[in-house]
């Protein structure tokens, strides 16, 4: 058998998240397990990077299977032009890569960014895309504030409750906010990230901007490990995965 690394991406507005659970009619797992199980002739059983929920997308995601067809990165145009005709328009494979026998393209990952996009103008073309917010932010209090993150490691005030974690711990490199035209978009990137972390941090800091607390609120809410004191989980439709990292020259096989 061969491992292979696929690198993807796709508009999560139609799935039920990445990975297959119950009672859930389409996820992305599940159409990539079918096509790939079709396609190749045999049983397939992919393993993604991470989870993104309902609605999240991915502009750059990474996942492995195992084949015994040996020829799939020599011959990778041929099969990432099969592969694409036969998905649904809204996920893309841009890559094959051979590896190792256990790489593994969740646990081998060193580190992950994730983007969330706001959009101050409505604009019908990115319905789905990013998060329509109107009104006035104080983007200068909401970057004073993120630089609070880099202060703990200790994220529970922004996990869902009720997992199956065994440590809440994440060691966050980056995270600030940016304008760009009429966007406002937040940068963030952690060796680990929680279920729902990113969207519950944004939108305590999105309180933080319309002046519901103050940056020393925003402090106190972390440090107290309690989900129930930060503020709403901002919308789906604006978080992307944007970068999934490997330890240096880790494809080098």
């Amino acid at each position: 058998m061969q491992r292979y690394f696929i690198q993807l991406s796709y508009n999560g507005t139609a799935y039920h998240g990445w990975q297959i659970q119950e009672n859930t009619f389409r996820t992305v797992q599940q159409v990539l397990n079918e096509m790939l199980s079709r396609l190749l002739n045999e049983p397939i059983s992919i393993t993604g990077c991470g989870r993104t929920d309902t609605g999240v997308h991915a502009s750059e995601y990474f996942a492995h299977f195992d084949s015994t067809i040996k020829d799939m990165e020599i011959n990778q145009d041929k099969w990432i032009f099969k592969f694409n005709f036969a998905l649904p328009a809204d996920i893309a494979i841009q890559k094959i890569i051979t590896v190792k026998e256990k790489s593994n393209s969740r646990f081998d990952a060193v580190s992950r960014t994730y983007q969330y996009v706001i959009n101050k103008k409505k604009d019908p073309f990115l319905i789905d895309r990013s998060c329509f917010l109107y009104g006035t932010l104080n983007i200068e209090e909401m970057n004073k504030a993120t630089k609070l993150l880099f202060n703990h490691i200790d994220f529970s005030a922004f996990a869902k409750t009720n997992t199956q974690n065994l440590s809440n711990n994440c060691n966050i490199y980056k995270a600030e906010w940016k304008e760009e035209n009429d966007s406002l978009i937040f940068t963030i990137s952690a060796n680990r990230f929680l279920r729902n972390m990113v969207r519950a941090i944004v939108g305590t800091l999105l309180n933080v901007g319309k002046g519901k607390i103050s940056i020393e609120e925003f402090n106190e809410i972390i440090e107290s490990k309690s989900r129930a004191k930060a503020g709403f989980s901002a919308h789906a439709c604006g978080l992307y995965l944007t970068k999934v990292e490997y330890p240096k020259n880790y494809f080098n096989v």
